[in-house]
């Protein structure tokens, strides 16, 4: 029989060598059991005898210590029963093979046998103990020896019993070997052997506990790594040889990242990968076992945890698995595992344990706690890619793909604050927008997949505006339309001005962009931010200030964090109305409602700072707000009352071309004689449209006037009827 693998040539060697153990046991039983009549086949009928006798008790009360079956040695006429020396000769000639074969298999890759019990450090005994239990997985013959051994053909499995009798010599010292069988020794520390159930078995002792190799530890000895049942659903294989971020360095990593990578690659550090970039730290953990060589066993914590598995049993596993097929243990979603910021103690001892390299990802900061660990380690944060490597990982990605137009790369790094993983998943969903219109890709597309992969929950705080309008739309005077334009420069020049010129570093207190409009209602503020939203290609989400403003202490405060921190990553503009609920000026403290009223503006003011999107607040009453807020705006833009010429341009630019009109409307007559905000004229324009729908289908003077009256009822304004007549 020729066996090619280095591991299944020692595993049949090991196997003679086990059946050799069995043939000296069968001897002893053969000497030390009383014969039932003079037959050859005695012995045998003996130990598959169900039934006992007194005499049968009375045989067992005079055994040795520790040895079953065994009767005293003087009955059997002065003969001793078969020792080790019978047995010597044949053990050494075998025990010398099996070092052969491990020696020409260190030659040709190694045996994985011997690889397990030198990562595991198994005694000799304990790799025997292993072999034992192993037997029945490979050949069925055994089970039917081991019913043998046990008198009970329906005990097919090893028993600690049963190992004993086959590796420790009769008597108390067998009680020393016992040890290697308990929970704290490696053999079902590290769960190399599980209990296993038997037929009638349901409460076994400890000597008659049947025992089995866990599954995925016979197919790895045979050739092929599969995770067993406790860890099948949350890990996952990711090959030696598979893609990572070897040849896409520099679109995820920084040279900071790179060198700690590196260094702990080199060292026996294990590194802890933090931020918010997902993907990237799943590449760096790639990267980090390429260098290494090796393959990548990664362990899903927040699946775990949830399905309220044994978690300690499993992460014994996981390091056992990632030890013997010499992979990087990686943990995925750390956070999961945290308890008031650190991991628990033990097992973070387990981690400093394990001989092998580990690599560590979560989201939030953590450190271990004093004495928690035994390991450095290299902490390596991963924020979401900086400009820089945003417009690099685009264009070059989108440089792949066939398109209509040239791709804005640029643009769509500079406006959206993504990372690794929705970056890829926004191009991914541009594709899908193209294909289902039959053309090629195009930059309305990939803006659109940008804005959808931003803010998926940001409007379950907020109400998401149409931006319907552009830049036509805004009836301003110059040079508050020229403010406006600024302001669009600002959000569009920060990439370059923050990261490529170095402003950020030292001079801007954040990424982010605030500004204020500041006007009586209806003048165009929330026009204002559309127009910004659909020049930019962002969304905007409306904000009521007022209504997060709450009696109880702290609520007020925790309304106003849920929407920042929904917003981190939304890469949408806020346009919070009402400002001047929240943002009012800071009173003398007479009492305690004015104590904390100054702590939630206080705490916005520091909020709104840190902020990195694009906010905007829009006020009726600029005067009301406290002036150390307004310092802090990059500008602040006053929408006046419009004149009669921008009433004139608003009634023009409002009223729809395909509206059917008679003859006598007159909107310049109608901008002289009615000082409107813009928003009062939109309501009067729908308003006469819906009376033209009930009268003849025509808009006339008439049902503009008539709506214009009810608009003036409803702010409450006298109305002056020579106004509607002359």
């Amino acid at each position: 029989m020729t066996l090619t693998d280095p591991t299944l040539r020692h595993i049949y060697v090991e196997l003679a060598r086990l059946d050799l153990l069995i043939h000296r046991r069968l001897a002893r039983l053969a000497h030390a059991l009383p014969s039932l009549d003079d037959g050859d086949d005695a012995p045998a009928r003996a130990v598959q005898s169900l039934g006992f006798s007194m005499n049968d008790v009375q045989s067992l009360l005079q055994q040795p210590f520790g040895e079953t079956f065994a009767a005293d040695a003087e009955s059997r006429e002065g003969d001793a029963p078969p020792g080790d020396d019978t047995y010597a000769e044949a053990m050494r000639a075998i025990e010398a093979q099996i070092a052969d074969v491990v020696q020409e298999s260190d030659e040709t890759g190694g045996s994985r046998l011997a690889q397990l019990a030198l990562q595991c450090d198994l005694t000799r005994f304990e790799l025997d103990a292993l072999l034992i239990c192993l037997a029945p997985a490979l050949d069925l013959r055994y089970e039917r020896i081991y019913g043998y051994l046990h008198d009970d053909m329906t005990r097919r499995r090893a028993t600690p019993n049963l190992i004993l009798d086959l590796l420790s010599p009769p008597g108390p010292e067998r009680l020393r070997d016992l040890v290697h069988l308990g929970n704290d020794a490696p053999l079902l520390r590290l769960h190399l052997l599980e209990e296993v159930g038997e037929p009638g078995l349901l409460q076994p002792v400890l000597l008659n506990q049947p025992l089995g190799v866990e599954p995925s530890i016979v197919f790895w000895l045979l050739g092929r790594y599969n995770p067993g049942p406790a860890l099948q659903p949350y890990v996952e294989v990711i090959a030696a040889t598979a893609p990572n971020a070897t040849e896409l360095g520099a679109l995820h990593f920084d040279d900071a990242q790179t060198v700690a990578m590196a260094q702990a690659a080199a060292g026996d550090a294990f590194i802890v990968l933090t931020g918010k970039d997902g993907a990237a730290k799943r590449d760096a953990m790639a990267w980090f076992a390429r260098a290494l060589g090796a393959p990548l066993l990664m362990l899903d914590l927040p699946a775990l945890k949830v399905a309220a598995a044994d978690i300690a049993m499993t992460l014994d596993i996981f390091l056992r698995d990632a030890l013997l097929t010499g992979s990087v243990a990686a943990f995925a979603g750390w956070d999961a595992l945290l308890e008031e910021g650190a991991p628990p103690a033990h097992f973070m001892q387990k981690l400093c344990a394990h001989g092998g390299p580990v690599a560590i990802a979560s989201e939030s900061e953590w450190r271990p706690r004093a004495g928690d660990r035994s390991r450095r380690l290299a902490w390596i944060d991963f924020p979401p890619p900086a400009y820089v490597q945003r417009r690099d990982f685009l264009g070059a990605t989108l440089a792949q793909l066939s398109s209509a137009e040239p791709l804005d790369s640029v643009a769509l790094a500079g406006r959206f604050v993504l990372t690794t993983r929705q970056m890829t998943d926004m191009i991914a969903s541009a594709l899908d927008y193209a294909a289902q219109a039959g053309r090629p890709l195009n930059n309305a597309d990939l803006f659109t997949a940008a804005r959808e992969h931003s803010s998926p929950r940001l409007s379950t705080f907020a109400r998401k505006l149409s931006a319907r309008y552009d830049w036509d739309d805004l009836i301003l005077p110059a040079d508050h339309l020229a403010r406006l334009r600024e302001l669009l420069q600002t959000v569009r020049g920060r990439p370059q001005v923050l990261d490529e010129w170095g402003y950020g570093r030292k001079l801007a207190p954040s990424y982010g962009v605030s500004a204020l409009f500041a006007g009586p209602p209806g003048t165009g503020k929330t026009m204002a931010a559309e127009v910004l939203a659909r020049t930019l290609g962002l969304d905007v989400y409306k904000i009521d200030l007022s209504g997060m403003i709450s009696k109880y202490i702290g609520e007020t405060e925790k309304n106003l964090e849920r929407i920042f921190t929904e917003a981190e990553n939304s890469n949408a503009i806020l346009f919070f109305d009402e400002a001047d609920a929240v943002f009012g000026k800071r009173s003398e403290v007479k009492d305690a409602h004015d104590r904390y009223a100054n702590i939630e503006t206080s705490y916005l003011l520091q909020r709104m700072e840190a902020y990195d999107g694009v906010t905007i607040l829009a006020t009726n009453l600029r005067a009301n707000l406290d002036e150390a807020f307004t310092r802090r705006l990059h500008s602040v833009i006053d929408f006046p009352f419009p004149d009669a010429t921008q009433r004139l341009r608003i009634w023009r630019a409002l009223f729809p071309a395909h509206t059917p009109c008679a003859e006598d409307v007159d909107l310049a007559a109608l901008a002289r004689r009615f000082k409107f905000s813009g928003g009062s004229i939109r309501n009067v324009i729908v308003a006469a449209a819906y009376f033209a729908v009930a009268d003849e289908g025509i808009v006339t003077m008439a049902h503009l006037l008539h709506a214009t009256r009810r608009e003036l009822q409803k702010l409450g304004r006298l109305t002056d009827e020579s106004d509607f007549y002359s």
